[in-house]
């Protein structure tokens, strides 16, 4: 036997932290939108890694960058800048409204390095006292413990002993609450434009026109977490682009390598200069070969052509939903951008999210939940016209089979 047949899904439950619960099929093989397990069945992802693989797999540009990146230069921390980290600096400054970029390595180093900053900046600017952030029910910004107690999902936070102070949560969309909420001690108020995790909830634009108004009145920073809405996936480059507000603070990661581990805080001149030398850090921070990854993603997603592609396959998407739902009515409404969307459970078929789930796998489709009434889709961004077909037939049949045995 060889190493690759000796390995099962049991050799998880033997030798991994017990924290996951991994599905039956090991996945070994992708190529563009497609899988492959250890038996040879193939899939449509439709779950992109959760929001990750924003250009499928072993796509021939990133493979190209890693390939020639490693044949150079891999690793040489802080201590030193590298060629590969100050260009992808720059791309995103031009493509934003940033002026300065800090990298890290996951969207919760991001929120953290956000979040430690907006609270060094009042500090610096505003003296002790301002150091309050508040942030939405059932948010999601990452499994650090000051990122998991700043999102709004308590089974998250909870359990792990004291949390960081000065944390405050509202309801999503609520502009009364966050304005009750707000006082001179707010140093920031964070927030997903989408949220991911939470349901796949799009905020209103008054809402945001809102925060950006209340930030402004009581001297508090914007922090927009765009972990998952970044980099193409809501149909712009990021979600602000599509919103009438521009944030202080923005965070990204997941699809900004494509699948190499990589993320990014934009901010302006003016507030990056809280981080003085030595206030933060991080060792992987820049990383050339995930720096170069990033560039070519940035480069293949960054294009007119890829943001109409976003959005035909969201009308696709959206198309498909409607018909098989005049067929088994199971799902109350579609909500979401781009290739983020999420059809909602109606009431019969409430807390059952996860069944679809399991009939999808089993018709050679991977997508995702969020939370227990939503069917998330979070596709790669450059999916095939057939792909996407393939998937949505594969859906179809798992709708039949769910609503036939309800």
């Amino acid at each position: 036997m060889n190493q690759q047949q000796q390995i099962t899904r049991q050799t998880f439950d033997d030798v991994m932290a017990p924290n996951y619960a991994p599905a039956a099929m090991i996945p070994v093989r992708g190529e563009g939108s497609r899988v492959w397990d250890q038996q040879g069945k193939e899939y449509i992802d439709f779950a992109g890694g959760i929001a990750v693989n924003c250009l499928g797999h072993c796509h021939p540009a990133l493979v190209g960058a890693l390939q020639q990146q490693g044949n150079q230069l891999w690793h040489v921390s802080n201590v030193y800048t590298n060629e590969p980290a100050l260009a992808l600096a720059q791309q995103l400054i031009d493509a934003t409204f940033a002026e300065k970029v800090f990298f890290a390595n996951s969207g919760a180093e991001a929120n953290e390095a956000a979040l430690k900053l907006a609270r060094r900046y009042a500090l610096e600017r505003h003296g002790e006292g301002k150091d309050q952030i508040i942030a939405c029910n059932h948010g999601f910004h990452g499994r650090t413990f000051f990122t998991v107690s700043v999102g709004g999902q308590a089974a998250y936070s909870d359990g792990f002993g004291p949390k960081p102070g000065a944390i405050d949560h509202i309801d999503y969309n609520d502009l009364a609450a966050l304005e009750q909420a707000m006082s001179e001690r707010t140093c920031a108020v964070i927030i997903e434009p989408l949220q991911g995790e939470g349901g796949v909830i799009p905020a209103s634009d008054e809402y945001l026109r809102g925060i950006r108004e209340l930030c402004d009145k009581h001297n508090a920073l914007l922090i927009f977490d765009e972990v998952q809405t970044g980099v193409g996936r809501t149909g712009h480059l990021f979600a602000y682009m599509d919103s009438p507000v521009v944030p202080d603070i923005l965070t990204s990661a997941k699809s900004l390598g494509g699948g190499f581990p990589i993320a990014a805080m934009l901010t302006s001149s003016e507030i990056a200069a809280s981080l003085k030398v030595g206030t933060h850090g991080s060792t992987y921070g820049g990383n050339p070969l995930a720096c170069a990854v990033a560039s070519a993603v940035l480069k293949e997603v960054n294009t007119p052509a890829m943001m109409a592609n976003v959005k035909d396959l969201e009308s696709y998407i959206r198309t498909r939903l409607d018909a098989m739902n005049e067929k088994y009515q199971v799902f109350a409404e579609v909500r979401g951008k781009g290739a983020l969307l999420g059809a909602v459970m109606n009431d019969a078929y409430q807390g059952r999210a996860r069944d679809f789930l399991t009939a999808a796998v089993a018709e050679g489709l991977m997508m995702l939940v969020a939370g227990p009434n939503v069917l998330r889709f979070a596709p790669a961004l450059n999916i095939s016209p057939a792909e996407l077909e393939q998937g949505m037939d594969a859906l179809e049949r798992a709708v039949a089979k769910v609503s036939a045995s309800s």
